[in-house]
Parts: C-alpha cells; structure tokens; sequence
C-alpha cells in the first residue's frame, strides 16, 4: 500500500464501496493510499443513515465528522478513528479544499429526512455536495486544479449520484423509503405504493428513463470537459463507464428498476475500467 492509508482500510472500501476502491486501482501508485483514506472518509458519512436508528444520532455523527475535519485544519490533536489519520495526511500533504468537505458533509443531513427531493434540480444539488464533492477532492489529490478539471468532477458526480439512486431503488422500496423526485412522481401519477411494494409500472419507468436521461447528459458534459485532463487524473473520473454500463442494463431492461437482471454484479466491471484508462477517456 502507498502512503496514505493502511491495508486495512483497502479492504474495507473494497467491500464497502468495490466501484470506487476499483478506480484507485488505476491511479499513481504513490496516491492511491491518499485515495482510498478520502474514499473511506466518504463511506462514513455516507452510511449515517443506515447505522442509526434516530435523526438525532445521525446529527450527531456528522457532527463529530464536522469537528474532526476542523481539527485537522486548525492542526489540533486529530481523533480516535481508523480514517481521520490517514485522511489528514492526504488532507495537508495535498492542500485539500476545505469547503468541499465541509459541504459534502452538510448535504448528508438531507439523509436523515424521510421526505424525497422536492425536484429533480433539487436531487441534482444534492448529488453535487455529496458525489461531485468527493470527485473535486481526488482531483486535487491527483494534481489537476483547473477550471475544466471542476467542470469535469461536478458533471461525473452527479452522472454517478443519479445512477446510484436508481440501482438503490429497490433496496429503498424494501426499506418503504421514497427516493424518486416528488416533481415526478406528481406529474407522472406514480402509485407510491406499489412502488413500496415492487410493483413495476408505466409511471415508475418513465422516472427512471428521466433520471437516466440526466445522468446521460451529465455524463457527455463530464467527457467534454475531460478532454484536457491529464492521463494521471483519470481515475478520478473512472465511474463514468461503469454509470454508463448500468444506465445500458437500464435501458435494455425498460427502465424497470425492479428487473432482476440488474441485481447481477457487473462482472465485467474490472474490464470496462482497464478500456478507458486505456483510451484515455472515460
């Protein structure tokens, strides 16, 4: 393991977040430790919900995520946790910008509310303080600061985000939580609670085909802009083809998020990464 995070959190985010850990795997060797402490970090904020029972506690956590990313900028004694060392190397050995943490970490409190996104605007703003966050960080992990390179990180976090909303809906249907914008749920008629039961419906595809759409185009906007990255920086942005091979199983499956072929692990996941890390591209 490169400097920067210890083998132990390298297993865990392969477990935890194999997509993301997969992408390391294509960045220098001498920044993927520092990768992986940042993607760990994001792994814990972002599971808040799911290992609290209450609000109140999930607040809480994020709280003590908030003081442990002051600590480490103020230079004050760092935290008891597997992540904040590692992370605060990658922090100062780096300059990390400050604000996308502390904006990605704001935006998880939107986790803690039972209450869908108000729009589809509204889902995208979310995607952009959570994932596009994340992807502006390994960015400047990796050396690329210009302005195309933060065009490139805001379009493939969001393309990332809304394909990760829509290979959730099933397990959000299991846990009777509404993910899908309330926009169009309203103008499409959705039986919200068929969808709770799994039940596929005319309404339900023509909201994934939407979500997909925009993460389509957000996607063709993150190529663009990454036509002038450097080669080393490319990893950052390397959930694009893997956003773009679930988006095609989508398709192909009438944008039925419910359909059981897309329960099946990309296998073919590892390939998809070696060809545009190949190509240059993503």
């Amino acid at each position: 393991m490169s400097p920067g995070a210890p083998e132990t959190l390298a297993q865990s985010l392969r477990r935890h977040d194999r997509d993301r850990y997969l992408t390391t795997l294509f960045a220098p060797a001498n920044r993927r430790g520092d990768l992986i402490a940042l993607y760990a970090f994001n792994f814990e904020v972002a599971k808040t919900r799911e290992i609290v029972h209450e609000p109140l506690l999930g607040r809480i956590r994020l709280q003590w995520w908030r003081e442990s990313i002051d600590a480490i900028y103020r230079d004050l004694p760092l935290r008891k946790h597997e992540v904040v060392e590692p992370l605060a190397a990658a922090i100062r050995r780096h300059n990390l910008t400050r604000y996308h943490f502390d904006r990605l970490i704001d935006a998880r409190e939107a986790d803690l509310a039972d209450d869908p996104p108000a729009s589809v605007d509204a889902l995208e703003l979310y995607a952009e303080d959570t994932a596009s966050r994340l992807v502006r960080l390994a960015l400047e992990i990796l050396d690329a600061h210009n302005e195309a390179a933060g065009e490139a990180g805001r379009h493939s976090g969001i393309a990332w985000a809304l394909t990760g909303v829509l290979r959730a809906l099933p397990v959000h249907a299991r846990l009777r939580r509404l993910s899908l914008p309330a926009d169009l749920v309203a103008e499409t008629g959705l039986d919200v609670s068929g969808f709770l039961e799994l039940k596929p419906s005319p309404a339900l595809s023509r909201i994934v085909e939407r979500l997909a759409q925009r993460a389509r185009e957000h996607l063709a906007a993150a190529r663009a802009a990454s036509a002038t990255i450097p080669r080393q920086a490319l990893s950052a942005l390397l959930t694009g083809p893997l956003a773009d091979a679930h988006l095609g199983r989508l398709a192909r499956a009438g944008y039925d998020p419910f359909a059981r072929d897309l329960v099946r692990p990309d296998t073919l996941a590892s390939w998809r990464l070696a060809m545009a890390w190949m190509r240059g591209g993503i």
